[in-house]
């Protein structure tokens, strides 16, 4: 498992920032983003993972909680945290109100 600061994300470009996890994720780990990934950000990770589906890379498996106040529409408002994983790793069981609850598994 790998926890990203806020800080460390904030210093990185949106191109990079999602590269950064996204071969995180495909090295098998599970990436924890304090601060999280803007809907935009999401949406283009997801574009970019299914880019590389694979045999290998089946995709990912993505969970936040979002932050109290948005932007216009809701494009600019980032996430308080973002769990990303890949998608036979990770499943996410249970999403509360403030708590993310998932089962990961080695296989």
């Amino acid at each position: 498992m790998c926890l990203i600061s806020k800080d460390k994300m904030e210093s990185m470009a949106s191109t990079e920032k999602l590269r950064f996890v996204l071969d995180g994720v495909k090295s098998g780990n599970i990436v924890v983003l304090e601060g999280g990934l803007t809907a935009e950000e999401q949406m283009k990770l997801i574009e970019l993972t299914m880019i590389e589906v694979s045999d290998d890379f089946p995709g990912i498996e993505i969970s936040g909680y979002p932050s109290k106040r948005g932007g216009f529409f809701n494009m600019r408002r980032k996430t308080r945290l973002t769990v990303v994983g890949p998608a036979q790793k990770m499943k996410t069981i249970k999403k509360g109100k403030d708590l993310i609850s998932t089962i990961i598994s080695s296989s």
